[in-house]
């Protein structure tokens, strides 16, 4: 019997978001950042800037009996662009484009029917929350976008 279907659910995750055809050219990172930052375009899988956690959870009983419980949880992500150019709205725009990818990777469709499933990992997943960060400095602008998948899941 499994105690979280967390694990199982970050794992379909990147792997659908590693397999998304509009997300090609991004790095898809596990957890936090490693110190190359070279890239130009990330999505980070249980990491966002300033988050105390990866992964927020509840749990419930799903019926009498408990011999079944509920799991709420949401797991922390964050796409990041960056140039050296001073294009701020460029960057924002492809912040949001890979936004866009990551929810057009979490629908339905009849190449992934379990996408909103996260594989059957979950009953299902969305994105729930986002928020806009942007920097400029020297070596050019950035444009971030924190943001929540939220699942729910029977354990």
């Amino acid at each position: 019997m499994a105690t979280s279907a967390v694990p199982a659910a970050i794992d379909a995750l990147l792997a659908i978001l590693r397999a998304a055809p509009a997300l090609a050219e991004v790095r898809i990172v596990d957890g936090p950042p490693s110190v190359n930052l070279t890239e130009r375009h990330r999505i980070y899988v249980g990491w966002s800037p300033g988050a105390e956690q990866a992964v927020d959870i509840t749990q419930g009983f799903a019926s009498a009996g408990a011999r079944t419980r509920d799991e709420d949880f949401s797991i922390a992500c964050y796409a990041e662009t960056r140039a050296g150019d001073k294009d701020m709205t460029l960057r924002r725009t492809m912040a949001f484009q890979l936004l866009a990818a990551v929810e057009d990777s979490l629908r339905a469709t009849n190449d992934a029917p379990t996408a909103p499933t996260l594989s059957g990992t979950v009953q299902w997943a969305h994105l729930t929350a986002g928020s806009l960060v942007q920097e400029q400095s020297d070596a050019g602008a950035l444009a971030g976008l924190s943001f929540t998948v939220t699942c729910r899941a029977r354990i």
